[in-house]
């Protein structure tokens, strides 16, 4: 049977639903099935193994994620600064609390490492790729901090992106007020 990519966009979005909706121990290939609409035995056609559907979830995530041509090539044009780099990092933040689904399916994969090498193995290689790749983007773009303030921003997006998705614990500062203090303590 020949694989069709925009039904496997389709069954790695509704993964990513169930995932978000239902936790990890939710995520099999009948419920991915029924949140798609597609008939029984669609997912495994195209996910054969659980390990498989982790990987096209892990690789679904990163292209929901990534920002738009457009956004970069605006932000390219202008001078370094700390400035912009809390436009980037704000940039980061909204899209991650834009697409509610895909964070807190990320933060389930991330729980779910801790228990089980082998999303371990796929999900640390992709967070370490992707860290690898914010640091280069931050040194090519002439941007204020290396791989250790990058590394500081991560922990501190993530703790922010997990507050502000589930019980935030001050819910009247605006999330890009908190990114730009993120970013002035960080930085100094």
């Amino acid at each position: 049977m020949a694989k069709n990519e925009i039904r496997r966009r389709l069954l790695a979005d509704a993964g990513l639903r169930v995932l978000a909706a239902d936790g990890s121990r939710g995520l099999t290939h009948r419920a991915i099935d029924q949140v798609a609409g597609v008939p029984v035995g669609t997912t495994s056609n195209y996910f054969r193994t659980r390990d498989a559907l982790v990987e096209g979830l892990v690789e679904r995530i990163g292209e929901r994620l990534a920002p738009s041509d457009e956004d970069l090539a605006r932000r390219s044009t202008e001078r370094p600064s700390t400035e912009l780099f809390a436009d980037y990092v704000r940039d980061i933040v909204r899209r991650l609390t834009a697409d509610r689904d895909v964070t807190l399916a990320l933060f389930e994969l991330r729980l779910e490492s801790s228990r089980r090498p082998e999303v371990a193995a796929v999900l640390g290689a992709w967070q370490r790729a992707g860290f690898d790749g914010d640091v280069a983007f931050n040194v090519a773009a002439g941007l204020p901090g290396g791989r250790r303030e990058i590394a500081l921003f991560h922990y501190a997006i993530d703790g922010l992106l997990l507050d502000r998705l589930t019980t935030p614990i001050d819910p009247d500062t605006s999330t890009d007020e908190i990114v730009d203090d993120l970013v002035s303590g960080l930085l100094r």
